[in-house]
């Protein structure tokens, strides 16, 4: 009896050691980021946290999302092509239903693979996935509404209690609340569960319309985009050039092409004013006073992304003071590209508000969307690489030697899944519900830590609005 005693304090320590040993995992994604909206891909926008990841880790040159935000995120945390699992749509001549539905059963989140692994998983942010959390493998979530703006508390919510709205006084900014949550449930883990490995998803809104953010960070850009979307979007292709980012030319801007759901023209000047831009035409045919408002806009386009990224730095440095920091898996991506879309929700537009405060509701617009997305093509909702292109860092110290390199290999967010069950030991049940589950779609990045060229996709496809794309090679 002494000697099954010892066998099994054994086993338990011994498994204690090998759930510390598994890496931590943070994935971190941005909402309505374009391709070059980073430093470190391009941009003029100072993001020194993610720079630095990006320096300690890998950049994807060629990944991709789905072109919008909740079909990204059922491929993000399921591996699977959102149309397999009802969170898009298939057009109906190709035989398919019109469905945009609960997942299938057997489509899982992956909390819900980590948990047998020992993982403590934890959400902070945007959701916009079927389901609650805490219904789905999360121990904590702490989600956040953005239909009001982000000086608004409406509709946050902690573990499924829904939380005082409060007043729009400037006290509440939702990347700051998302990432003050995120910190409490990494000071939890530290203290409760300190042996047992962590998943935190942090989904942030920045830098969705409409565009809101605290005057001090507007400040920091405020004369930044004065030269126009042209010019700045020249700078930042032969800023990724010399990154070696890519080796491009800039696509045309788009004169007419714009969302369906987006304000006539005519509304958005009796709604906004004669200065609002409703089409991505050159910037040398704006007025004076559209120049002005044009480039205001996007100075706080450019506050909410710098904002974010001191917040994830925040993140970042309570990992590190949990002495977790070198076996944390971390992965960015952003949803889908920049967004044109030109429409007003939640508090209204209020024309006398200084633009970017909270009762200012603006969108950055079709030119400012193809700078963001430069050098690509369109927008967020379209299957060209305007809507589908997203940076990649891929950080993990105790795990990728590279320091600083690209990746080239073609990915897709359904790889991101398989990845993580690579280097965690984890494995998807060959059943769920008397229902047999399906091979993911994705596959593991893990050979790519190593090489380039490694991971190779037969093919890749979107399918989103109307719109259609494959990339073979």
């Amino acid at each position: 009896m002494k000697h099954q005693f010892v066998a099994a304090m054994m086993a338990l320590l011994v498994g204690k050691l090998a759930a510390t040993e598994k890496p931590n995992v943070l994935f971190i994604v941005a909402d309505d980021l374009g391709f070059s909206d980073l430093a470190c891909y391009g941009g003029e926008i100072k993001t020194p946290t993610l720079d630095h990841l990006a320096a300690d880790g890998l950049r994807f040159t060629q990944f991709y999302n789905t072109a919008r935000c909740w079909s990204s995120r059922a491929s993000l945390l399921t591996g699977y092509y959102p149309q397999a699992v009802r969170r898009d749509k298939l057009p109906k001549d190709f035989g398919a239903a019109d469905v945009l539905d609960v997942r299938p059963r057997w489509a899982q989140l992956l909390p819900t693979y980590l948990k047998p692994l020992g993982y403590r998983s934890y959400h902070s942010g945007k959701w916009h996935v079927d389901g609650r959390p805490l219904d789905q493998g999360f121990d904590h979530s702490y989600e956040t509404g953005n239909g009001q703006g982000f000086f608004s508390a409406a509709g946050q919510s902690e573990d499924n209690v829904k939380l005082p709205v409060g007043k729009v006084d400037g006290s509440y900014y939702s990347t700051v609340a998302i990432a003050d949550y995120a910190i409490k449930h990494l000071k939890e883990h530290a203290a409760k569960y300190s042996d047992r490995p962590f998943f935190e998803y942090l989904a942030f809104h920045s830098p969705h319309f409409p565009i809101q953010a605290p005057p001090e960070d507007i400040a920091i850009y405020k004369d930044t985009y004065q030269p126009g979307w042209d010019a700045i979007r020249s700078a930042r292709l032969t800023r990724q050039k010399s990154l070696g980012i890519l080796q491009a030319e800039l696509s045309p801007l788009d004169p007419v092409t714009v969302p369906g759901w987006n304000l006539p023209e005519a509304a958005l000047k009796s709604r906004i004013g004669p200065n609002e831009v409703a089409h991505a035409v050159p910037w040398a045919t704006l007025t004076a006073g559209q120049k002005k408002f044009q480039a205001a806009k996007m100075s706080v386009h450019a506050a909410m992304i710098h904002r974010m990224d001191l917040e994830i730095g925040r993140v970042m440095e309570q990992i590190k003071a949990m002495g977790a920091l070198d076996n944390t898996f971390v992965i960015f991506v952003s949803d889908n590209g920049a967004s044109a879309e030109q429409i007003i929700r939640g508090l209204g537009e209020d024309p006398k508000a200084p633009i970017g405060s909270a009762y200012s509701y603006l969108g950055i617009g079709p030119g400012w969307s193809s700078t963001a997305n430069t050098p690509f093509r369109l927008h967020k909702s379209w299957n060209h690489e305007g809507g589908i292109a997203t940076p990649l860092i891929v950080s993990w110290p105790a795990g990728i030697k590279a320091h600083g390199a690209l990746r080239t290999d073609p990915g897709h967010l359904i790889d991101l899944v398989p990845t993580v069950l690579e280097i965690t030991g984890g494995k998807q049940p060959t059943t769920v519900a008397d229902r047999a589950v399906p091979p993911l779609h994705g596959k593991s990045l893990v050979p790519d830590f190593a090489r380039d060229g490694m991971v190779k996709h037969d093919f890749l496809w979107w399918c989103h609005d109307g719109n259609r794309a494959i990339r073979i090679g």
